[in-house]
Parts: structure tokens; sequence; C-alpha cells
């Protein structure tokens, strides 16, 4: 392959961010099975349609934090902000329009989520953008992965839950998904601070340090690690979401050792794809029906 060819790759991969799409999508296929019992195909499609959209419109809004951060593809988008608003708004609307009838208590979880985006990429009512604000920065980017891979396939079957779930499984599941999250969150924002430090986004990098928000991820990926295997002790959650810990394992050995030489836009990329590789491990070994998943 050509190197031209490579930057274009490389340009609409960024762009679009597409790891997250794959993370988010993934993430909602994965829990929408284990906690309701159905394959949520049709909304999985909707999860990573309105990812791919609030990525793609924050890319415009970020401009000057990327620049500094040197992030692929910020060229592209400044060159290309108007049509890619254009863009982003009418998919954005087709979409809400087209996905009504196959699933349509998802709607309102959608709705959500997208003004959720809408205030956290622009300043609403005259507001600072959640983006700036510290704590809700990351409180909020979270929660949109909680509407998208918890809400939207537990609405999608109208709260319907699988054979030995219950809504405590929900609760402990979800818990244990938002504090690791957040330390993906944080993680970025470690590759972020100069970029963020210059647009005044107050994240934990920026205020306490690297040191300080190396801590913050330690605490955010051992809670949740804790809490996971607590659920499964008191039996609230089966092993087979239990074993999901092994992801917050993987990231401390990981992350750590790159922060030792200093993280980069790809180590933060990698940890992403890190994570749908786990995930497609994982249903790659209920396929085979080996045990402790089944």
């Amino acid at each position: 392959m050509d190197a031209r060819r490579q930057g274009v790759i490389a340009t609409a991969v960024s762009v679009g961010r597409l790891h997250i799409v794959a993370i988010a999508a993934l993430g909602c296929f994965t829990f929408g099975w284990l906690l309701t019992g159905h394959h949520p195909w049709a909304v999985t499609v909707v999860c990573a349609v309105d990812w791919f959209l609030v990525n793609l419109l924050n890319r415009v809004v970020d401009l000057q934090e990327d620049r500094a951060n040197a992030i692929t593809g910020t060229d592209f988008v400044a060159r290309h902000r108007r049509a890619i608003l254009y863009f982003g708004f009418f998919v954005l609307g087709l979409s809400l329009i087209l996905f009504v009838p196959f699933a349509p208590y998802v709607v309102p979880f959608r709705l959500g989520f997208h003004l959720l985006g809408f205030a956290y990429n622009w300043p609403l009512f005259g507001a600072r953008r959640v983006k700036q604000l510290y704590f809700w920065k990351n409180c909020a980017s979270a929660t949109g992965f909680l509407l998208t891979v918890f809400a939207y396939p537990l609405a999608w079957t109208r709260g319907q839950l699988g054979f030995g779930i219950s809504w405590s499984t929900v609760a402990a599941t979800a818990v244990f998904f938002f504090l690791f999250e957040l330390s993906y969150e944080v993680i970025y924002d470690l590759r972020d601070a100069p970029g963020d430090a210059r647009a005044e986004v107050r994240t934990y990098p920026v205020v306490h340090g690297e040191a300080g928000a190396a801590r913050i991820i330690d605490a955010l990926c051992l809670s949740a690690l804790g809490i996971l295997v607590a659920a499964w002790l008191v039996h609230v959650v089966p092993w087979r979401i239990c074993i999901l810990g092994v992801g917050p394992l993987a990231q401390l050995y990981l992350y750590k050792r790159i922060l030792k030489r200093g993280i980069t836009s790809a180590d933060c990329i990698n940890l992403t794809w890190l994570g749908v590789a786990l995930l497609v491990a994982y249903h790659g070994w209920v396929l085979a029906g080996l045990p402790g998943v089944v």
C-alpha cells in the first residue's frame, strides 16, 4: 500500500474515531446479550451510528486541542469543517427517523445521548462546554457510554432481563463499567494534557499533574474490579460477567508500562483496540462452548 493511501486511511480512521465506535458498538452487543439474553443487532448498529456522529462533531469543535496534541486528521477537519457539520446533522436527523421502526423504545435514550453530546461539545445557553468542567467532563462521557451500552439494549427489550439476571446484576455491572470507562477517559486526558491546558479544559492531568492522574486511574481500575468480584462473591453477578474483570487488570499492566516512556495518541488507540480484541475473544470463547461463560 502506497504512502498516500495509508495517509487517507489513517485520516478517515482518526476523524471518525473508529476505535471508539468499535468499542462502544461491541460493548452494546456484549452487555445487551449478557443482560437480556438476546443479541441486539439493530441496537448495536444504532449505537455505532450515534458514536460515529458524536465523535465526528466533536472533532469539529476540538480543533485547538487537537492541533496542540498533533492528532491525525486535524488539518482535514479544519479544511472541511462546514461540510462535516452539515453531513453530521443530516445523518443524525435521518437516522432518528429511519431507526424508529426498528427500536422505538430506544428513541428517548438516543435523544438524551445526543443532547448530552451537544452540551459536551458546545456552550449551550451561554454556559461553558461540559468538556471544560472539572469532574463533569469525564462523568458526561462515561454517562454517554452507559446510555448506549446499557440503556439502548435494555430499552430495546422493554426491560426484559435474561435468565438469572436481576436489576441488582444490572446495577453492579453498570457501576463496574462506569468506573472502568472513566479510567479510559483519564488515560486519554493524559495524552491530551498540553492541548487541554491551552483550551482551558480542566481535566485531572491538567489540574493534578501526571502523577495525580495516574493515581486516579489506578483507583478507578481497582474499584471497578473490586465491585465486580464482590458482586460475584455475593451471587449478584454470574461468573460469565465477572470474568470481564480481566479488562481493568490488563489495562493497569499496560498503561503503567506505557506511562514510563510517555503516553502517545497511538498508545490510547491501541488500548481501545485491546478492549475490542478482548470482547471479540470473549465471544469466541462463548461460540466455542468453552466453560465459564455459557
